[in-house]
């Protein structure tokens, strides 16, 4: 039997119970009274704020200074507009989602949530300055400040989280988490939007790194390739359910370094300030500011070919 004769035959029955999914609760949008926020729109939101903190850059063509003012503008007018559609649909899913009233606080919710974000642009852009300045200062093959700007997968990752941060902060539900993982994706850095992380953060290298959501990390931190900060177990209520809303990631003071590879697990973990972690060490119980952790040295053979 040729392909188009059995979908002659086939395909309406197979049309006919996947179309009965429209009824699912996951993993389908319809046009109904809103639409899911659309996980295109918000990356195209991502690259406006991307090109709103680093003018001229990441692929946004250069700006003339005696119009940057008047770009900055249309802009972030054009950012905002869309992240509000965006918010607004979100928080209407997450109505919807948990049975809430009707209530017609979404746009609301929505507006505060962007407006929280602009205000917040200022900060983030001083922010990012400090960790640009510290990949620099961290990282003896960085030969300028815009070669981080342009080639850093830690610095696109750490911006993308400053603006998630933000909105996750604000109670927007789903937009903070496309965003994290629009970054995962494009730099192998994992960074959940709830994470608190202080400036002059610098990721090096980057591949491999997990950050958990109630990750807590101070000033001038430097992490290497492969670092976990993750959590140690799942409480779980009476039901068998993980309990959410607890803090289950560690805390990483000032100043503190951690080497390729590390794996630090636990909601009451602490590295103290201007501690250092070796690499693959396992860390799961908290350490004092200035201690230096590390593997025991293997004892490598050495076979000679004689």
């Amino acid at each position: 039997m040729k392909l188009a004769e059995w979908m002659d035959n086939k395909l309406p029955v197979i049309v006919d119970t996947m179309s009965r999914c429209v009824n699912c609760q996951v993993g389908v949008n319809t046009e109904k009274r809103f639409n899911l926020a659309g996980q295109k729109a918000v990356h195209a939101v991502v690259d406006e704020f991307m090109g709103i903190l680093f003018p001229g850059c990441h692929g946004h063509a250069p700006l003339a200074e005696n119009h940057m003012e008047t770009m900055l503008n249309v802009r972030i007018r054009s950012a905002a507009t869309l992240l509000a559609e965006q918010a607004e649909n979100a928080f209407r899913y997450q109505c919807e989602f948990e049975k809430c009233k009707d209530c017609g606080d979404c746009r609301k919710k929505a507006e505060e949530a962007v407006m929280a974000l602009l205000e917040s642009l200022p900060n983030i852009r001083d922010l990012l300055q400090r960790d640009i300045q510290a990949a620099y200062d961290g990282d003896p093959a960085a030969r300028s400040l815009m070669e981080i700007v342009m080639s850093y997968p830690g610095l696109q990752a750490i911006a993308i989280h400053r603006v998630a941060h933000v909105l996750y902060q604000k109670g927007v539900p789903l937009i903070p988490r496309v965003m994290s993982e629009q970054a995962h994706s494009s730099t192998g850095i994992d960074i959940h939007p709830g994470a608190r992380i202080g400036g002059g953060f610098f990721i090096d290298h980057g591949t491999g790194v997990v950050i958990g959501e109630t990750c807590v990390i101070g000033e001038n931190v430097k992490l290497y390739q492969g670092v976990t900060l993750g959590a140690l177990s799942f409480p779980k209520d009476e039901h068998g359910n993980p309990i959410k809303g607890i803090k289950r990631h560690p805390e990483v003071r000032d100043n503190a370094t951690i080497y390729a590879g590390a794996t630090i697990l636990g909601g009451e973990t602490v590295v103290g300030e201007g501690a250092v972690i070796g690499g693959n060490v396992w860390l799961t119980h908290s350490v004092p500011p200035g201690a230096k952790v590390y593997n025991q040295q293997p004892q490598p053979r050495i076979q000679t070919v004689e």
